[in-house]
């Protein structure tokens, strides 16, 4: 059965160490944006585990309205929980070269945005 995302906060909602598990959830979903934290993911085994990769899985609801809006980075972010989908991506992502293109493909990306190219 799959579980379904945290509905939009609300005041009533229960707190994690005084964070609801819709922040909770963000806070992490937005840190796959960054390639190193990836690396650090990879080479803590922690992408080769079942109920990890499920995890991955459920998150994919972030890639769907009304919680795309609640994205600061939405395409490097969705970018790589999409990939994370992916065996061969989990396996490669502990290589530092690919691990150096993404971030240098990222801030090519905001460079580019920022000149509005």
């Amino acid at each position: 059965m799959e579980e379904s995302p945290p509905p939009i906060p609300a005041d009533n909602e229960p707190n994690y160490g005084g964070f609801s598990r819709f922040e909770i959830e963000l806070e992490f979903v937005q840190s796959l944006a960054n390639p190193f934290y990836l690396n650090h993911l990879a080479s803590q085994k922690l992408l080769n585990e079942p109920a990890f990769v499920a995890y991955l899985s459920y998150l994919r609801y972030w890639t769907r309205p009304p919680y795309v809006k609640y994205l600061n980075y939405p395409g490097p972010t969705l970018k790589h929980l999409e990939l994370l989908q992916e065996e061969r991506f989990r396996q490669d992502i502990i290589s530092p070269e690919l691990v150096q293109m993404l971030a240098t493909e990222g801030a090519k990306a905001s460079v580019d945005w920022h000149r509005g190219d």
